[in-house]
Formats: C-alpha cells, structure tokens, sequence
C-alpha cells in the first residue's frame, strides 16, 4: 500500500475527544477499504460500494475488536477504551449496541493514529482488521 499522508492536522490528537477521534477514523477507515477494494483491480462502482460497505459496518468491524486488543500497545489500548465508552445518540439498526461500540473503539484509534501522522503502524492495524475479518467469515472445520 502506498504510503501517503493527508493529514494537515497541527494540534495534539490526545487532546480530542474520542467521538472526534472516532469521526476522523471513520472517514480514514472508509478509504483504506476503498483503496484496498481498488487495488483488486476494476469493477462497477455499485460492486465496489456493496464490497465496501460490508467492510465499515459495524458489526464488521466490530469482529476485529476482540483480537486487535492484544496487538496494541498501552497508548493505543487507552485510545480504544475512552472510544468504546463514546456514547452513542443512535445506534443503526444493522448491529447491536456492543457491535457498534466496538466499530466506534476502532474508528477512535484509526483516527488517533492518523492524526499522530503513525500511517505505518495504521497499516498495520488496518491489515490485521481486515485478516481478522476474513478469518472470522471463513468456515471453521
């Protein structure tokens, strides 16, 4: 993946609240799957959209969660925590309570990490999303 940086951010994000994190990680979750999605080669952008939703919604991202607590450090464990204790004014209907408090706990240290300008350890952390994604819609024998 290409290493890329947009970030223009010039405060300290450990000064943002965790719903602000969360809000930013969104949006930089969302085009890591995009751009993953592209680097599979073309399809119909209505293909590409279904693909892609599959891979931010809550409940999906929320499968991770469990896993991706033992491959973080103390930092980023207490970016994950104060996300996961964001509470939320609406919960979609698509996933539970829990589901989405999780995707938001992801999205707070997706947008941490960003803002810290630490894109390869968000590499990093987005790879082992998405494995652990895959690994958990797979058949277990």
């Amino acid at each position: 993946m290409a290493t890329h940086n947009l970030n223009t951010f010039e405060g300290d994000p450990k000064n943002l609240s965790a719903a602000a994190l969360a809000f930013v990680g969104d949006g930089v979750f969302e085009l890591l799957v995009r751009e993953k999605l592209l680097s599979k080669g073309s399809m119909p952008a209505g293909k590409l959209h279904s693909l892609a939703v599959e891979k931010v919604k809550a409940s999906a991202q929320a499968k991770a969660y469990p896993a991706l607590e033992n491959i973080l450090d103390r930092e980023e464990l207490d970016i994950l925590r104060r996300g996961r204790n964001v509470k939320a004014a609406m919960v979609p209907k698509s996933c539970t309570h829990a589901e989405y408090r999780m995707a938001t706990a992801i999205e707070a240290l997706v947008g941490y990490l960003y803002l810290c300008g630490r894109i390869d350890r968000l590499q990093e952390v987005f790879a082992f999303i998405l494995s652990e994604q895959r690994r958990l819609e797979s058949p277990q024998d």
